[in-house]
């Protein structure tokens, strides 16, 4: 069909291993950005993004030919780097 288009919108709730309370404010908007940037270089929108001490939303707008699970485990897997090349938290972060 010419002229269609197709958008899913999902949100994603990413916890921390335990609910701890490992995400600093300070680093809030970094963090922001990076996750962002890892939607962005997917073809996705980042239409909303908030963290909190023990979690994570995102809101993403996708084009249908995205695998999700795919999607969500670049995600986590490169913040959860990102984390803990920054050394924001003792020990390791997940």
């Amino acid at each position: 069909m010419a002229n269609t288009f197709s958008q899913i919108y999902l949100q994603f709730v990413f916890a921390v291993k335990d609910r701890q309370s490992l995400i600093s404010m300070n680093n809030k908007e970094e963090l922001h950005k990076y996750i962002t940037a890892l939607v962005q270089s997917r073809k996705a929108k980042m239409l909303a993004i908030n963290c909190m001490p023990d979690h994570i939303h995102i809101f993403v707008g996708f084009k249908p030919n995205i695998l999700i699970s795919d999607f969500v485990k670049e995600i986590k897997v490169e913040s959860n780097e990102f984390i803990n090349s920054k050394n924001w938290v003792k020990g390791r972060f997940s």
